[in-house]
């Protein structure tokens, strides 16, 4: 059992709704590449965020930041908490310190720069931002083509680096937002993140990528970049076969889960957890959450 279980665990102690940190399961019918939580896993606690887009659509963080603080003011009329749970480094940074919303999307110029990836590859992309914004570009992954493209995007229509609009969004929230980053054994974790990859296409991978393909409009760009989803689009146009599909899904896993670590603990806001046990049920470590948020925060909201 995952960070799910310990979600529904603490927010039932807490008397929260939860709400879902995280840039795929915003999507309807993304559900077993995304692992989104079933009603049944979701055990009767309100999930929100969820099934808000179509794949072939498009959300800012703005627009995500902006749904998620008119729920949280819903909850807070109705006398409940936010518990925000996921692993999306970017929306977790949005919803506790702003963030820079910068210029409205270039589609010109985007594709231009996707051409440019395919072509060339994504490294040679990377490596032009770090030419012109050293910072952005040792944050970034080499192989994350959207934020690279939108750091590349950033300077081309306003003649500044992202990181020097980002300074101006970058004071930690305040101490009463609760967040904790829970983490296993690294040769743990990647046990369970290869046999869940194995678990999602025994459970239906490939049939679910090739509905969504064959759906009334082509995939977003976003959602065709997921992981998983990008690797079994190749498996059906024929570059690659089912095993090399699932190796490459449980790789680029390991490594999102890796760098997800890495952020989270330089997130000034993100404060230490112990490394979970192995055998510790959902049940404990939520209790073992829910003790230590009540007695050190006075606001409203967690995060997990």
């Amino acid at each position: 059992m995952g960070k799910t279980a310990v979600g529904v665990a603490l927010a039932r102690r807490l008397g929260a709704e939860i709400l879902a940190l995280d840039s795929m399961t915003v999507y309807r019918g993304m559900d077993i590449g995304t692992a989104k939580p079933t009603l049944a896993e979701r055990g009767g606690v309100p999930h929100h965020l969820i099934d808000r887009l179509d794949p072939w659509e498009s959300a800012s963080v703005a627009e995500v930041r902006g749904w998620a603080h008119e729920i949280l003011v819903d909850l807070e009329v109705r006398g409940l908490r936010g518990l925000f749970v996921g692993g999306t480094a970017l929306y977790l940074k949005a919803m506790l310190r702003g963030l820079f919303e910068g210029p409205g999307a270039d589609p010109a110029l985007r594709q231009s720069l996707e051409t440019e990836a395919e072509s060339l590859g994504d490294p040679a992309l990377h490596a032009r931002l770090a030419g012109l914004d050293p910072p952005t570009a040792l944050r970034l992954h080499p192989n994350d083509r959207r934020r690279v493209i939108r750091a590349l995007e950033v300077i081309a229509m306003t003649g500044r680096p992202l990181s020097e609009h980002q300074v101006e969004h970058d004071r930690p929230a305040p101490e009463s937002v609760a967040v904790f980053a829970l983490e296993r054994p690294r040769p743990q974790l990647n046990e369970r993140i290869d046999r869940r990859v194995e678990a999602m296409f025994a459970d239906g991978l490939i049939d679910e990528v090739e509905r969504l393909r064959n759906g009334p409009h082509p995939l977003s760009l976003v959602a065709a970049q997921a992981v998983g989803y990008r690797e079994v689009i190749d498996l059906l146009e024929g570059r690659i076969d089912r095993a090399e599909a699932l190796a490459r899904t449980q790789l680029r896993t390991r490594q999102f889960a890796k760098r997800q670590a890495t952020w989270f603990r330089n997130l000034a806001e993100v404060q230490p957890w112990p490394i979970l046990p192995a055998d510790e049920p959902p049940e404990q470590t939520a209790e073992r959450l829910a003790e230590r948020i009540n007695q050190a925060t006075l606001g409203r909201s967690s995060g997990l």
